[in-house]
């Protein structure tokens, strides 16, 4: 099952969206610039292999819910994130934040 919500960080809007699997979830919250997403996210893919593309995105991981993800610091980010002020150890919202209104 897919679920998607809107959600608000301060009066920001963003999709969370939910992807119910066999023995786990798929967690994301994006808006139009980027996103951020649980663990099954493959950082270095997005560095390597697609490093041409812009892509602000970052993972957190041990986090099984939506709530969870929204309280999370980031476990790792995209070089292209780091241009906006994404790094390590951030809170999710934090970063979220910094690409609201592009």
């Amino acid at each position: 099952m897919i679920e998607l919500k809107p959600i608000y960080i301060q009066e920001y809007p963003f999709s969370a969206i939910t992807v119910t699997l066999p023995h786990t979830n798929l967690l994301i919250i994006t808006n139009d610039h980027g996103y951020v997403m649980c663990g099954a996210l493959d950082i270095n893919l997005l560095n390597d292999k697609l490093a041409d593309r812009p892509i602000i995105a970052g993972r957190a991981v041990g986090v099984k819910s939506m709530e969870d993800l929204r309280k999370a610091n980031l476990n790792m980010v995209t070089n292209h994130a780091k241009k906006y002020g994404w790094r390590q150890g951030m809170p999710i919202e934090e970063a979220l934040l910094k690409i609201a209104d592009l």
